[in-house]
């Protein structure tokens, strides 16, 4: 790998590029990078020409010689790149929008990954990466993807295993928000404790140990009741599990499992948010709005603290450290969507999942997780299937396969609701769904259209 690099990132209007800035200045004396490419869209030219200003006047502030290009060209970026990240999202907050609103309106949960949305952006988002991946087979086919683009397993999995891109990791920030938070609830520090982590992205349970061997699950799970912040990421309502249920069980799920542990209690929470036109994704564009007015400031040479209310807090430390932990050759373990190779016993060893792997200049090498519970591999087995039905709709646009998705998610109520849902959504979605194109225009041929007022807004402005 060279010694002067050039990084790419997709999406780089996004209002988490400030993020990705501050994680490479840190490990500037580690990542000697020469160059940084935003790309984006025609839609997304504005707000990356305002966030691109900002990540270099974060570079000159810094003192390191770092150029940072905008461009609306991909090939142009991508041509002798070293490392490329994602952090696109097809049809911008407005597709966020009418994927929670869309399930309210049919009286089931609307989340960005989980249920029906989670399905759906994934239909939006599998087809553009695989594009971006054809790319990288020609101009820089000796470069590392690292995709931060939700819903991140997901997105991995079409890489990898259909896109047969095999130099790819997949990231989220929620195992590394839980082992920051879990040892300072226990006054302990990272370094006393041993984490071992498996299941799919979104869907995880972990292990804990002091240095000692000494199980922590039981204190953490304590914690968790007494009301302590154990690391819940800030768009979910901490509602923890049944205590019982808590109890039987020999690992400790994350913040996502909420959604189906306690649907009811997220459901009726989300569906009041929906009554007040208060939707996470709402919320989410109104944040972001004020942090891209903050962006235009050009006394602003840092990344603000309202970006931390944008949801995905240290996703620098998981997305920079994966880059310098290759570059390096640090063999440094992390949480990570990568193949299964056996990690997992209960799934195939094609499978991507999300498990501890110890991260080398060879990629991510994942750590055996052993035997999960009945509970626990039953859960993961069925996601798995679900997923693995979502990617093959999303790249092929069968509609029967989206079906049978959709009747296999927990988070989808199954029944004839739910086809009409699906059918409402793939209509709301046209403009980014072009592998469904004759599916949607039967439906619209048959009168089908979203009912939801703030979704037919949306589709009325062509968002």
């Amino acid at each position: 790998m060279r010694d002067k690099l050039k990084i790419v990132t997709i999406g780089g209007g996004s209002s988490y590029t400030p993020e990705l800035m501050e994680g490479f200045i840190k490990r500037y004396h580690e990542l000697p990078i020469k160059e940084i490419w935003l790309v984006d869209i025609e839609e997304g030219k504005e707000k990356m020409e305002i966030v691109g200003n900002l990540a270099q006047r974060m570079w000159d502030a810094a003192g390191y010689p770092v150029k940072v290009h905008l461009t609306l060209d991909r090939r142009e970026a991508l041509k002798d790149a070293d490392f490329v990240t994602t952090q696109f999202r097809v049809g911008r907050l407005y597709a966020r929008i009418k994927d929670e609103r869309i399930p309210f309106s049919y009286g089931m949960l609307g989340q960005e990954t989980n249920g029906a949305g989670g399905i759906f952006k994934a239909f939006r988002t599998i087809p553009v990466i695989l594009d971006i991946v054809n790319d990288m087979k020609e101009l820089c086919p000796n470069a590392w993807l690292i995709n931060f683009t939700n819903p991140s397993g997901m997105v991995t999995e079409a890489i990898i295993k259909h896109g047969k891109w095999k130099k790819c990791i997949g990231l989220c920030n929620v195992g590394v928000n839980l082992m920051i938070r879990e040892p300072e609830a226990l006054g302990m520090s990272q370094e006393d404790c041993i984490y071992r982590f498996a299941g799919l992205n979104h869907f995880h349970w972990h292990r804990v140990t002091d240095k000692y061997g000494n199980n922590l699950k039981d204190k953490i799970v304590q914690k968790t009741y007494e009301g302590v912040d154990m690391g819940v990421p800030v768009n979910i309502l901490d509602i923890p599990p049944e205590r019982e249920q808590q109890e039987v069980m020999d690992c400790i799920p994350c913040g996502y499992h909420r959604y189906y542990y306690n649907y009811d209690v997220l459901y009726q929470h989300g569906y009041e948010e929906y009554l007040r036109n208060e939707t996470r994704a709402e919320m989410v564009k109104k944040t972001e709005d004020k942090l891209f007015e903050l962006y235009k400031d050009p006394n602003l040479k840092e990344k603000p603290k309202l970006l931390e209310k944008r949801g995905g807090k240290n996703y620098s430390n998981a997305a920079c450290e994966c880059v310098s932990a290759i570059y390096n050759d640090k063999r440094h373990m992390m949480v990570v969507s990568t193949q299964n190779d056996g990690a997992i016993s209960c799934l195939a060893n094609d499978s991507i999942v999300e498990v501890s792997a110890y991260i080398t200049g060879q990629g991510a090498q994942p750590i055996a997780w052993g035997e999960f519970q009945s509970a626990e591999r039953g859960w993961l087995q069925l996601m798995k299937a679900m997923e693995e039905c979502t990617i093959e709709a999303a790249i092929t646009g069968n509609y029967g396969m989206a079906l049978q998705a959709f009747m296999m998610n927990p988070c989808i109520i199954s029944g004839h609701n739910a086809k009409q849902m699906l059918d409402e959504m793939l209509v709301a979605h046209e403009k980014y769904l072009p592998q469904f194109k004759d599916k949607i225009q039967e439906l619209k041929a048959q009168g089908v259209y979203p009912k939801d007022p703030v979704v037919v807004d949306l589709m009325k402005n062509n968002l």
